[in-house]
């Protein structure tokens, strides 16, 4: 089994060495602060009683409160929740938000669920968790299956045990407590890193070919983002397969056609392709923005893009990083290049503690400076110590966690 790259004992080590952490700091930095399992039993529809599996992990907290995402899969386990939450401790770190990182999530496949059993399951599952969350403790906003009504629902019933408290989750509906600009966060974060690397090397986003694999909410807000810079999107691929044109397609009416019938494929004008076709397309930038995984041993060789922009949460694994660095492709790793989300998570949570909203041209201007800030420090890191854009991201962000873990005292 191939390892992912953000809990991989001998990337993490090997970062850790270079920066000359010591081994207490190192195993400190490895090591989860909390781990829960929990049962999560519901009555269904029809009276029967089911039992879920729960899962809540809490990396770490020098920075600050906790702060991770809420993911429901069929087939979730405490290791992937664990993956998440270190991710989270990065990305936060190197994003410079008073955060720590965790991540929780229920094994579950959600349409497989009524939506009253589905409510059932996300209170209850609120009740297991929430004597170890809370606006100042463990911050939580929608990851992979969940969304604005699941957070309405987790505020709700966690208010109901502890008093009003929007902050203790983000991602929320506009109308309870959320933020303007939450939508077009993440597009604009992977549009404006994208933008930033690429001038490095001295090329234009506009005219660019972009493949994006994934279009999911993540994947369609990235490809307008890139349309709207004049990148020429070439290729869109879901889960029920792919398109491609060459001369770009108009990634708006995409969106309308995926959103009439539930599948990119049949877009009128477009060639049909496969998700292997697509991730070996001559491309300028390939932007993986679905699973974890996608890119691997078995196809890293593959790839002709130049640059890979990990839109998605670790999908590329530790020997597909390393075959593409070999061969001279740029891989901008995911704490920097999703970090759209979690900068405007922190900026709603910033609102809720204030009890007042910002307007949209603010939210949006305080996430460009969050961004920019990051994007530029990791690209003088890695010019300066003549690094792949990944280490110099963790180092950036191993450095600022442990320099706070030992600040803090051992």
């Amino acid at each position: 089994m191939e390892r992912s790259l953000t809990t991989n004992p001998t990337f993490f080590g090997d970062v850790a060495r270079q920066m000359e952490l010591g081994p207490r700091v190192e195993e400190l930095l490895r090591t989860p602060r909390r781990e829960l399992r929990v049962q999560v039993p519901i009555e269904r529809d029809d009276g029967t009683v089911v039992s879920f599996r729960g899962f809540l992990v809490q990396h770490d907290s020098s920075r600050g409160p906790m702060k991770g995402g809420v993911r429901c899969t069929r087939n979730l386990s405490g290791a992937d929740v664990g993956e998440l939450a270190s991710l989270m401790t990065w990305k936060n770190a190197l994003l410079n938000l008073p955060f720590g990182g965790s991540a929780c999530g229920i094994a579950v496949e959600p349409r497989l669920l009524s939506l009253h059993e589905w409510e059932r399951l996300i209170r209850a599952f609120v009740h297991r968790i929430h004597d170890v969350i809370g606006p100042q403790r463990d911050v939580y906003g929608p990851d992979m299956n969940t969304g604005g009504q699941v957070m309405a629902w987790m505020m709700d019933e966690y208010s109901k045990l502890h008093g009003h408290t929007p902050a203790v989750v983000t991602g929320k509906p506009i109308e309870l407590y959320g933020t303007h600009g939450h939508r077009a966060a993440g597009g604009r974060g992977v549009a404006l890193v994208t933008a930033s690397v690429l001038a490095q090397d001295g090329t234009q986003l506009e005219g660019t070919s972009v493949a994006v694999q994934g279009f999911g909410q993540v994947g369609r807000a990235a490809a307008l983002a890139l349309f709207q810079k004049g990148a020429k999107i070439v290729a869109v691929s879901d889960s029920r397969g792919g398109i491609f044109r060459a001369d770009g397609l108009h990634i708006p009416s995409l969106i309308e056609h995926k959103s009439g019938t539930g599948r990119v494929a049949g877009f009128p004008g477009a060639d049909s392709l496969t998700q292997s076709d697509l991730l070996a397309l001559d491309v300028n930038v390939l932007l993986p923005a679905a699973t974890g995984g996608v890119l691997h041993r078995g196809n890293a060789q593959d790839v002709r893009a130049r640059w890979v922009i990990e839109a998605a949460n670790a999908p590329v694994t530790v020997e597909a990083d390393a075959a593409l660095r070999e061969r001279g492709v740029t891989v901008v790793p995911d704490i920097l290049a999703n970090g759209g989300g979690a900068a405007v998570s922190y900026l709603e949570w910033v609102q809720n503690q204030q009890q007042h909203r910002w307007s949209e041209e603010r939210v949006l201007s305080e996430l460009d400076t969050l961004l920019n800030t990051a994007v530029q420090t990791v690209l003088e890191v890695s010019r300066n110590k003549q690094v792949p854009l990944r280490t110099a991201a963790y180092m950036v962000a191993v450095g600022r966690v442990g320099r706070a873990t030992v600040l803090r005292g051992l």
